[in-house]
């Protein structure tokens, strides 16, 4: 119950939704340029289009078509008996979250860097459904993210119970199989439902060499000619997502290295350190041990002897040919792990505390790995209910695959949502220029030393709408209109974090708060704008009321629509809020 509510000898249900007229701002904007009159042009509207929201690009004829689909929407005049806008209709333009988005929706950046150049949309564990201990494995989960741009998805491969086949599940955990045959089909079936950019398949192998022969096998027959098979055994460079448009890739540890691991020691024998160099465990707790034993751990799989046969060999080098991102870390710790060898290319895997412990001391060390090869970040073992962790601190360091629980929810999630509403929704967004360049003494960026403001951003929020049209009357109070206030913060280098909030409006379904934030950045490149709307609740917890989170360097001038989201990262059919962005 809201603090709107208030106790007498009888209940009213007041819920009457008030329209809000347009703010003042864009009632002076429609005054400006139709110079004080009535109506607004094509041609007008092109002019404000231009001058006031930033849109350079736009045409007569961009801005004529707009008219058209306003009189539609508004009016639905079939024969336009007018081409002009009223103060209301140039108000619903503004406010439309289609018409008029905050940020756009083409690729515009250069495609044609080799892929360590770009930030991946990265999974983790992509087949489970919820939780990492009980959930069903299914291939569902991986439908939803490839539909939602997601371009790497893992899948922990393990024999079947009868050990003649090859199924997808957690490991060590009580999550029931899918097929890894399922799988594949649906990966082939979505992989470019949402983008036309490679889709990176890691495995987390824990097979014998022969079943690993029965893998490539069935990678080759489903993909056929999709299947990216680089011409020599290690790349000396990475292709471009330009290059590998359409292109499925493997991504693994080469099975020579399990071999090689293995030989001379039976698994009884293997002490803690020799686990820790065959497996990426650096900075790992116990709990981390048993559940997320990542890139090819197979401690659990004593093939010595199968492995001597010729056939397992011809099934072994099969399986190697199709791996073109090779995954795995050479002995000697994390030093050594970071070294860029001049010849080869190669992925490594860090635990999300390994990263963080990288951080304190190794910081450029990942930062100059990254400039060449790719990083992978996962969560801890412990996040047994799917949660996720803060993505800045492997961004910041340059690490390409920041791997999340697609299927929980939370901020950090929101998060993951907002850097890849960049550059088209396309799955890969090109990393600033700051983290793949070096001075001339080596030197590389340290978000860790004083830097100065680079942009200063200018956030008004205006209004509010949409609330009466998606949730029931009686969600957010049972007795009166929602009291709404919205939350608007940046999510960066920890220099630039920060959230501030607007007052309160009282019983309004359609909240006009017209409040104005301003925020300096010292890196906008790597920088989120994270806006909540929440309902206010003397007596219990604040209620939800949507989220969105927007890359700033991808934002769009002028007076916007900002569509919001659920808890999940699912639109919302109407909700959104009408913001000013400015840069000073």
């Amino acid at each position: 119950m809201s603090g709107s509510y208030r106790m007498c000898g009888c209940f009213t249900r007041k819920f009457k939704v008030t329209k809000a007229g347009p703010p003042p701002d864009v009632m002076e904007a429609f005054h400006k340029f139709t110079d004080g009159g009535t109506h607004m042009s094509a041609e007008q509207l092109w002019r404000y289009l231009v001058e006031v929201q930033g849109d350079g690009g736009a045409s007569i004829s961009d801005a004529q078509k707009i008219v058209e689909q306003v009189l539609q929407q508004m009016h639905h005049i079939a024969k336009f008996t007018r081409h002009t806008l009223t103060l209301d209709d140039f108000h619903h333009y503004l406010f439309s979250a289609d018409l008029n988005p905050p940020i756009g929706d083409q690729v515009h950046q250069d495609m044609t860097k080799p892929l360590s150049h770009y930030f991946i949309y990265t999974g983790h564990n992509s087949y489970l459904t919820g939780n990492q201990l009980s959930s069903n494995c299914s291939d569902v989960p991986i439908i939803n993210s490839l539909k939602r741009g997601v371009r790497v998805i893992e899948l922990d491969i393990w024999p079947n119970s009868t050990k003649d086949d090859v199924d997808v599940l957690h490991g060590r955990t009580l999550t029931s199989p899918v097929e890894l045959i399922k799988c594949l089909k649906s990966i082939k079936e979505y992989a470019f439902s949402s983008s036309p950019y490679p889709v990176i398949i890691t495995l987390e192998d824990h097979l014998t060499p022969g079943l690993q022969f029965k893998v490539a096998k069935m990678i080759t027959e489903t993909f056929g000619d999709m299947l990216f098979c680089p011409e020599c055994e290690c790349l000396e460079e990475f292709p471009s997502p330009e290059e590998l448009k359409y292109r499925i890739i493997i991504s693994t540890k080469p099975p020579k290295e399990y071999l090689k691991a293995k030989s001379g020691q039976s698994k009884g024998n293997k002490s803690q350190k020799d686990k820790d160099s065959d497996d990426d465990t650096w900075g790992k707790e116990p709990s981390d041990l048993m559940s997320d034993q990542e890139d090819g751990d197979t401690s659990d799989t004593d093939s010595s002897e199968d492995s001597e046969s010729e056939t397992q060999q011809l099934g072994v080098s099969a399986y190697k040919r199709l791996i073109a991102i090779h995954a795995g870390k050479p002995k000697g710790g994390l030093k050594e792990a970071l070294k860029v060898d001049p010849h080869k290319v190669r992925r490594l895997s860090l635990s999300e505390q390994a990263l963080e412990k990288a951080t304190e001391n190794r910081g450029t060390d990942l930062i100059r790995f990254t400039q060449k090869n790719v990083l992978r970040v996962y969560p801890k073992g412990t996040r047994f209910t799917s949660s996720n962790y803060k993505p800045l601190v492997g961004w910041t360091h340059g690490a390409q695959m920041v791997a999340f629980n697609m299927q929980g929810y939370g901020r950090a999630l929101w998060l993951m949502h907002g850097m890849f509403r960049s550059n088209g929704r396309c799955g890969f967004v090109k990393k600033p220029d700051f983290l793949m360049n070096a001075g001339p003494h080596g030197e590389v960026f340290n978000h860790k030393t004083k830097l100065p403001v680079k942009k200063t951003l200018k956030v008004k929020v205006y209004m509010g709408d949409g609330w009466h049209l998606d949730f029931k009357k009686t969600h957010f109070d049972s007795y009166s209109p929602p009291d709404f206030y919205t939350r608007v913060g940046i999510a960066g280098v920890p220099s630039d974090v920060i959230m501030k909030r607007t007052k309160t409006i009282e019983d309004n379904w359609t909240p006009v708060w017209g409040e104005e934030f301003i925020f300096q950045l010292t890196v906008p490149e790597l920088a989120l704008l994270r806006i909540e709307v929440h309902e206010y609740d003397m007596s219990e917890k604040d209620d939800f009321a949507g989220q969105t989170c927007l890359p700033v360097s991808e934002l769009r001038p002028g007076i916007r629509a900002v569509p919001l989201f659920d808890r999940k990262g699912e639109k919302l059919n109407s909700v959104r809020l009408l913001m000013h962005f400015e840069f000073v």
